[in-house]
């Protein structure tokens, strides 16, 4: 599954050390990147047609020239999320209007030549200059020649434009040159941290993780998932199926999904999914069918993990009344 951010016809480029000492970002989205939001994907920082993010691993896609800051769902869209700008500067640039809309083929054309969606480009001096995607439609609050604060709300998160799912993508460019706020220097070392960065604060690299998981009656589509309609709060004691389900991002080949289901009466169902490729987002679910009897009335908890090795990459516990 290959996400798509802003498109921007720009050369994948560098700064030198002296550059990223004299520019620094905040985060461009006002939530908990360990629990509210996460990152996606990165720029891509291989030239040749193959994928990697500055830690060699594949969590952007080829040609990506953008950080992903993504909520778990477009219901979160309502929530009002907090675009905030990075750095102080002025307004060079803005555009608002666009629907709030999952990018495919069939809207290509309504986009075309407008990929970034509901946008702001913001330049710091010094030939700095950063852009923010995918704003959420009728929420850019700024105006062309504005001066900005760091931190200055500018808009809410969206999905606008050539966007797969509710995020901001952030651009930062030098000179118009593409830069990775992770490895302004351009150094690949394949290490999650390092010396080389644009940020005051670094975020913490997840190289992958659970975005989401929920009880469900049957298998849910994936598109309900996203949506963040899939999961239910009560079942009544008739329900054909007790399901649970995982929502996950960076998934990996051999990544192991753990998920159970407890009851009253013990175990419900468990089972361990291997998994068997990369993929941005993706979702697995198991479930037990009805058969005969009503399901006994309570309170069922569940658990979704997602490891890595012996590294444990993300872990939900849930809940859900049977009535």
């Amino acid at each position: 599954m290959r996400l798509t951010g802003a498109a921007l016809s720009l050369a994948l480029a560098f700064a030198s050390p002296a550059l990223a000492e004299a520019f620094l970002l905040s985060s461009a989205i006002d939530c908990d990147l360990a629990s509210d939001c996460y990152i996606q994907q990165y720029v891509d920082s291989d030239p040749s047609p193959a994928t990697s993010d500055f830690t060699c691993s594949t969590l952007s896609y080829d040609g990506h020239k953008g950080t992903d800051f993504a909520l778990p769902n477009r219901s979160e869209i309502a929530r009002n999320v907090r675009v905030l700008a990075s750095a102080a500067g002025r307004v060079k640039g803005v555009r608002d209007g666009m629907a709030d809309v999952s990018y495919s083929k069939e809207t290509a054309d309504e986009v075309a030549g407008r990929e970034c969606g509901n946008g702001v480009v913001i330049e710091h001096g010094d030939g700095w200059e950063t852009q923010y995607c995918h704003l959420k439609q009728g929420s850019v609050v700024v105006k062309p020649g504005q001066k900005i604060w760091r931190g200055q709300e500018i808009g809410f998160v969206g999905q606008s434009g050539k966007a797969a799912f509710p995020h901001v993508h952030l651009s930062v460019r030098k000179d118009g040159k593409v830069i990775d706020p992770f490895d302004p220097d351009g150094v690949t070392n394949c290490a999650a941290a390092g010396d080389s960065t644009l940020w005051k604060v670094r975020p913490d690299y997840r190289p992958g993780g659970l975005i989401g998981a929920g009880f469900a009656p049957e298998i849910p589509e994936f598109d309900d998932i996203k949506a963040g309609s899939a999961a239910v709060q009560t079942l009544p004691a008739n329900a054909p199926a007790l399901v649970i389900w995982g929502y996950l991002f960076g998934s990996q080949p051999d990544d192991t999904l753990t998920l159970s289901i407890n009851g009253l009466q013990g175990v419900v169902i468990a089972d361990d999914v291997t998994l068997t490729k990369a993929q941005a987002q993706s979702f697995r679910a198991i479930g037990k069918k009805r058969r005969g009897k009503l399901w006994p009335a309570g309170r069922y908890s569940g658990v979704v993990t997602l490891t890595r090795g012996l590294e444990i990459l993300g872990q939900k516990n849930i809940h859900i009344e049977v009535r």
